[in-house]
């Protein structure tokens, strides 16, 4: 078994053990492709509890794509607030409707080139609604992925483009899909950017930078 065998495995029976990402809970509540694609763009730069109160709100009035036409932006607004951006991200749900209509007859795309047609959505949001909605190989790479993909020496990136094109190189294909849950997890809970858990850390015999982060134990 090769060292990311062991992390995987490892971060995988870490991510039963603790509450599960906010996307990933609207998939297994509602195995809605749309419902995953505004929780993802209303996830970004946003704490899961917050995006869980709004999507929790704002899903009791919209149900499909065609509900948001019944609001203004200002409505949206208030829908939506207060994840981070929360005008901009009220302003990518106005133009939602007509952007899947025109582009894709209505239905969420699957690939990563498409999606990122749609208002609001880059590499990391394309990514994590191909791999969660649709099960299909995609590496999302989020502020968690690259900095504990670094820290642990798996990769030396400097940028999360970086880190997802390196990880498309080296990390087995069969992860791709939960890789970035398990690390989000692992990185809300437990491998926090200033004073991560090593003394409990499950994978820090793994850990390739012992040296560097050796001063976060006491």
């Amino acid at each position: 078994m090769t060292k990311i065998d062991i992390i995987y495995h490892e971060l995988e029976k870490k991510f039963h053990t603790v509450p599960t990402p906010v996307v990933e809970l609207i998939e297994a509540q509602t195995k809605d492709p749309f419902k995953i694609l505004i929780t993802t763009l209303l996830s970004a730069r946003t704490k899961d509890k917050t995006t869980s109160e709004v999507v929790t709100r704002l899903f009791l009035q919209v149900d499909t794509y065609e509900d948001l036409r019944k609001y203004s932006l200002a409505e949206l607004e208030k829908l939506v607030y207060p994840v981070g951006f929360f005008r901009n991200k009220a302003r990518y749900l106005q133009q939602m409707p007509d952007a899947l209509e025109s582009k894709f007859d209505g239905k969420v795309p699957e690939t990563i080139d498409e999606l990122c047609e749609l208002p609001g959505v880059g590499r990391k949001t394309a990514n994590l609604v191909r791999a969660v909605a649709f099960k299909k190989p995609a590496i999302c790479v989020d502020i968690h992925v690259h900095r504990i993909s670094n820290r642990l020496g798996y990769v030396v990136t400097s940028t999360p483009l970086e880190t997802e094109m390196k990880l498309r190189e080296i990390l087995p294909k069969e992860y791709w899909i939960s890789f970035n849950s398990y690390l989000v997890a692992f990185g809300q809970n437990h491998c926090a950017p200033r004073n991560p858990k090593c003394n409990s850390c499950p994978i820090f015999p793994q850990c390739d930078r012992v040296g560097v982060i050796s001063k976060y134990l006491d």
